[in-house]
């Protein structure tokens, strides 16, 4: 069965650093581009970073640019979101998806893209 699971949520404060990290169950994630993506209580879902197979090439989200870091370590089938100088309006649940693809260039923060998502992981920032 494929399976994405996010882990390394938790509660910080303003300014703090967290990092998620990404791995799968049933497939092998280093074949495939992989989307981090977060849904705050009462909104849509947003793209925040996406990440090619080999790692070459990365998308982000404009609110989180210059924040966050997306990475892969394929030897580990594991992908990570590193981020930084966190603010309240990014908590939220934070998931990982793959749609199959190795990467999907310009529309790789689109998440009709994505069949594949893990169930999230919670991050919440406090004032």
């Amino acid at each position: 069965q494929l399976q994405l699971v996010e882990s390394g949520g938790g509660a910080v404060q303003t300014g703090g650093s967290l990092t998620l990290s990404c791995t799968a169950s049933g497939f092998i994630l280093d074949y495939y581009a992989i989307g981090w993506f977060r849904q705050a209580p009462g909104k849509d879902r947003e793209a925040v970073a996406s990440i090619s197979s080999s790692g070459g090439s990365t998308q982000y989200g404009h609110s989180v640019k210059g924040r966050f870091t997306i990475s892969r370590d394929n030897a580990k089938s594991t992908v990570y979101l590193q981020m930084t100088s966190l603010k309240p309006e990014d908590t939220g649940v934070y998931y990982c998806a793959t749609g199959g693809t190795d990467w999907y260039g310009p529309s790789s923060l689109n998440p009709v893209l994505y069949d594949y998502w893990g169930q999230g992981t919670q991050v919440t920032v406090s004032s």
